[in-house]
Order: structure tokens, then sequence, then C-alpha cells
């Protein structure tokens, strides 16, 4: 039987669903209750993005959101602390795009495996 700590061990992720990428860009960068890391979904445009200051797509349509210019020694690691994300926060938003069916950036698609 699993104990009360092994039950709820487990870390709760933020989604937030946009309309356009651009509501989701303006909501970033004012609402108080999407903080980086957060997922930003804005199905109509078929994008999955993180929040931060400048959020960033995963998918490779972005829409309005920022992408980003990788190079071929990129690690997942080494991307989440470019951008003060964690590893979890880009393989949860790597994961939700490709249960949707969406093409994912090539720069996430080679360090996500």
């Amino acid at each position: 039987m699993m104990t009360d700590s092994e039950r709820f061990a487990f870390i709760p992720r933020r989604i937030h669903g946009f309309a356009t990428s651009g509501n989701a860009y303006d909501a970033s960068q004012t609402d108080e209750a999407i903080e980086t890391g957060h997922t930003l979904i804005i199905l109509s445009e078929g994008v999955v993005a993180l929040a931060g200051a400048w959020p960033i797509a995963v998918t490779a349509a972005g829409g309005v959101l920022h992408s980003v210019i990788g190079k071929d020694d990129d690690t997942l690691d080494g991307l989440a602390a470019n951008f003060q994300l964690t590893p979890d926060d880009i393989l949860t938003a790597v994961t939700i795009a490709r249960a949707f069916g969406f093409a994912i950036d090539p720069v996430f698609n080679r360090v996500c495996p």
C-alpha cells in the first residue's frame, strides 16, 4: 500500500488556454497568475508554448510567440537554464504538443526524447 507521501508526490502543472497566440503573449506579460514555466496552449493555431519574459513556442508553429534558435550541441538542461525553466517544464509542454499531434520545433524535438 502506498503512503500519503508516495500517493501525493507530484508536481502540479499550470496550463493556460487562449484563443490566439497574441492573447497568450499579452496575458503572459500582464496576468500575475501566469508564471514562468507555465504551459500556454493555443489550439486554433496549433501552438504550445512556455510562459516567461519572452514566451517561447515548443511547436513548429509559433504564432506571434518567440522561437528558439538552437545549436547542434544544445541539451535539455542547457535550454532550460537559458530560459530560467526546468527540464520538466519543457518536457511537459512538448508532451502536450505531441499528444495534440502538433509538429514540434526542431530544437525541442532534438532535445526531448
